[in-house]
């Protein structure tokens, strides 16, 4: 990854070199704009693995001969790149942490290049594992309770898209994936039975059960859509059970149906098995599955047990782009900090600026009520009364590298998924909707405000 930045960020390092601006001091937030599928919230996620790139950040001796070939940039400049490192300090919320717009997600202060040249990574990191997480987190609590399994790694966006996507989707509550990659790389599960091509290689429906039964007696689940659901499918499937399973004191795990109308074959396949003493079979759906038709399906009382969900979960194909932007919001000079701004004609693009810090209120049942943006010298205490009512206040971000060096310690997975169920139980009901969400309320404090106002009519003036 060390290349891994847009072209611009090395020409504004090589400007910044030459005007001996390499030591200056600035600070830069990252944060988004708008939630994704008009939903009421977004998951972070991606922290851990900004903080890993941060502390390899570095440029290798193949890198700096490309960058000479380039022709752009001085050798003075490069000779500086040689031995860049990431010498700054990082503030962030923690994976799984429950976030809204606008809000100081990582704060990055380090010396103007450094903190210039991270910027495409750090984007690239947070936007997908966050998008992917939020989505599949969606789909998850569409499913009421069933479990989902993400199955979208054909369908990725390339490989690293696939396998760090089926990590986010694990974080979000999927039960695990179809990724095996991604199950050696980080210990999740991996799920899967069988094709329609397996079903196909064989002379008929009912061989091709069998085999699979004999080899995987303990978690036989079959494929029953390849020729006809109802009438050979499930037929074979039960038949399996009584000639096959049942003689070695098992029991069919489950069945699988990728296409059809799936209300009905699920209600038919579901009297069928019922019918037959299996009671305990499970139905598994797939087929282009997302919030919205696992929602509906549950909706017509479909009796299914678990969903397989693909390409709508691993691209966030709804709303494919979370759009995290990363901006300079300070510098230091003569060891004070200066807020810096920018404006624009259009109101939602004018940030926020200054080196802030971050609070979240909570009211008397544990729910969020709003969060409170700060300049960083502001601070306040552990409860707060407002209108009478009287709130927890939390800093929900914590500084994670001081000087260069992680001094935090990176929860493992488990404890992030853990986190993120956690984090769930503090959203509002309406907040949770997956449809006309309504969002948490991001306010700044009065001196925020002023800083925030005097900054606009000093330059629009």
């Amino acid at each position: 990854m060390n290349l891994l930045m847009d072209f611009y960020e090395l020409t504004m390092g090589q400007s910044y070199f030459n005007k001996r601006m390499k030591e200056k001091v600035a600070y830069f937030d990252l944060f988004f704009r708008q939630i994704p599928d008009k939903g009421g919230f977004v998951i972070a996620n991606g922290i851990g693995r900004c903080l890993k790139y941060l502390n390899q950040f570095s440029l290798s001796t193949s890198d700096i001969d490309y960058l000479k070939q380039n022709g752009n940039f001085s050798l003075e400049y490069l000779d500086y790149l040689k031995n860049i490192k990431f010498s700054g300090d990082m503030w962030a919320v923690e994976d799984g942490t429950v976030i809204f717009p606008n809000e100081p997600l990582i704060t990055i202060k380090a010396p103007l290049i450094e903190a210039q040249l991270i910027e495409t990574a750090l984007l690239l990191i947070f936007n997908h594992s966050s998008l992917i997480t939020t989505k599949t987190n969606r789909i998850v609590r569409s499913a009421l309770g069933r479990s989902v399994m993400e199955f979208g790694t054909r369908r990725a966006q390339g490989k690293e898209a696939a396998v760090e996507g089926a990590l986010d989707a694990y974080i979000a509550g999927a039960v695990g994936t179809a990724c095996t990659l991604s199950g050696k790389k980080y210990n999740i599960p991996v799920l899967g039975t069988m094709a329609h091509s397996f079903v196909q290689s064989f002379d008929s429906e009912y061989s091709a059960f069998k085999a699979y039964a004999e080899t995987y007696p303990n978690a036989c689940v079959l494929l029953v859509d390849t020729y006809n659901t109802l009438k050979s499918g499930l037929p074979n499937a039960i038949k399996i059970q009584n000639e096959i399973l049942k003689p070695l004191g098992k029991n069919l795990a489950g069945i699988r149906i990728d296409s059809g109308d799936l209300v009905r074959l699920s209600k038919s396949a579901r009297k069928m098995l019922d019918d037959h003493g299996l009671q305990d079979t499970k139905i598994i759906v797939s087929n282009s599955l997302d919030e919205y038709k696992i929602s509906l399906l549950l909706e017509q009382n479909s009796p299914i047990d678990s969903f397989g969900v693909g390409e709508n979960l691993i691209t966030a194909k709804s709303s494919p782009v979370l759009g995290g932007v990363y901006k300079l919001v300070a510098v230091e000079e003569k060891n004070q900090v200066i807020p810096k701004i920018k404006i624009s004609d259009n109101v939602g693009k004018v940030i926020n600026p200054h080196f802030k810090n971050f609070f979240r209120l909570y009211d008397k049942n544990n729910k969020i009520y709003c969060d409170l943006l700060c300049a960083y010298d502001e601070d306040l205490s552990s409860k707060l009364i407002l209108n009478g009512e009287s709130y927890v206040v939390k800093n929900i971000r914590r500084k994670m590298i001081e000087n260069g060096k992680i001094i935090y310690d990176i929860p493992t997975i488990e404890q992030t998924r853990n986190y993120l169920q956690d984090e769930l139980q503090t959203l509002p009901k309406d907040v949770l909707k997956l449809e006309t969400a309504e969002t948490v309320k991001v306010v700044l404090s009065e001196k925020l405000t002023q800083i925030k106002n005097n900054l606009v009519n000093s330059i629009t003036r």
